[in-house]
């Protein structure tokens, strides 16, 4: 069986899955619970444990069919939340937008809050008790800010309640050749991490060539990260299919790929998904879920 055969055989399965009831019925267990990394590197927690290995990239075949909406749009909202780390990370963010957020992640049973730093024990206490966990960026959102300081950061988020990390990569010394920089500074934040917190890295697909982001998502790997991120959200560009894809390729099933930046709707959040992502970043995770209309622009 050559590689096509196993991808299209693998989705085929995903697909089936994710239309059964009994799968469905168990949303405590595989699409709600990702198993965080027991020893770093060894899973890539939330989404890797199962995710990936459910959705490999997109296929001709899908995409012929009209992408993921064919066999996808009756993805129910219980399992399509599962994928989503509800994300607010404007600098003008309030308490009561922080509220907010976190009582819709319970509501909707989404897998994280993503919030910057500063909101980090806030939202642990507010979330005690419940299945959503908190995820914290670091050297947001430019990335270019030394590695140590990026672990500081880290420890500090890890020690408030962090359950996951979404670092930036630093984009101009990848984009300067400078590729042991670039590891290195993974390596600072994965230093500060518990063995049991999910690291992820923003690559910011937009600010790169295709070659470029193949080899961050190499690096990232190598430096053992847990996933590969495309984007924050503040840069010229989010996330694409094709990006995501081409990071699935890139990364193969052992890393998990989160698409972040731009995913605003039911159909965006399910292409997301069929090239390839096993997480979704959205500020418009409430209209993703229900089918509405979103003025966000994250």
């Amino acid at each position: 069986m050559d590689k096509q055969e196993l991808v299209e055989r693998i989705t085929s399965q995903v697909l089936a899955r994710m239309k059964s009831s009994s799968a469905l019925s168990a949303a405590g267990g595989a699409w709600q619970q990702s198993p965080s990394p027991a020893t770093a590197g060894a899973a890539a927690g939330a989404a890797v444990a199962e995710p990936p290995a459910r959705r490999p990239a997109g296929t001709a075949a899908a995409a012929k069919a009209g992408g993921p909406h064919a066999e996808l749009a009756q993805t129910p909202r219980s399992a399509l939340a599962k994928y989503i780390d509800h994300t607010l990370l404007k600098p003008e963010g309030t308490r009561e937008q922080i509220d907010k957020l976190c009582a819709e992640a319970v509501e909707y049973g989404f897998y994280s809050v993503c919030v910057n730093a500063s909101w980090t024990a806030y939202c642990a206490r507010k979330l005690r008790g419940t299945p959503v966990k908190v995820c914290t960026v670091v050297g947001f959102p430019l990335g270019a800010m030394d590695g140590r300081a990026k672990g500081f950061e880290t420890r500090g988020a890890v020690e408030n309640g962090a359950d996951e990390i979404d670092m930036v990569m630093n984009v101009g010394a990848l984009k300067s050749g400078d590729l042991k920089t670039v590891e290195e500074d993974i390596r600072w934040v994965l230093r500060a991490c518990r063995s049991t917190t999910v690291l992820k890295v923003i690559i910011e697909t937009a600010l790169l060539t295709d070659e470029e982001k193949v080899l961050a998502c190499q690096i990232a790997k190598r430096a053992g990260a847990h996933f590969v991120k495309t984007s924050t959200g503040f840069a010229s560009g989010g996330a694409t299919a094709a990006d995501v894809a081409l990071m699935r390729r890139t990364v193969g099933l052992e890393l998990g790929v989160k698409a972040a930046g731009g995913v605003r709707s039911t159909e965006d959040a399910l292409a997301m998904i069929q090239a390839g992502a096993s997480r979704i970043g959205a500020t418009a995770s409430v209209a993703i879920v229900t089918g509405t209309k979103s003025q966000s622009k994250y």
